[in-house]
């Protein structure tokens, strides 16, 4: 932590949670531990054709193929 109070996430930290510059995140304080965790990204699912798909709510960056990747077998896994 720096004199004014900021703290850099080393470079690995950020890469295993794919932490990109400008994520938004929640940050909390929960039995003495500082909770670090980007917020979730607001989405809304139109259909598109005969599937239904989710799209930002926002302008932004379009999703990672990598992030949707994972998103889907993580939804598998629970099934």
């Amino acid at each position: 932590m720096d004199s004014a109070g900021r703290l850099v996430l080393p470079r690995e930290i950020r890469d295993e949670a794919k932490l990109e510059a400008g994520t938004p995140l929640r940050i909390a304080v929960r039995d003495g531990l500082i909770e670090i965790e980007p917020l979730p990204r607001e989405v809304h699912v139109v259909r598109k054709g005969r599937i239904r798909v989710a799209v930002p709510a926002q302008d932004g960056e379009p999703l990672r193929n990598e992030t949707v990747r994972e998103t889907i077998a993580s939804v598998r896994e629970r099934r």
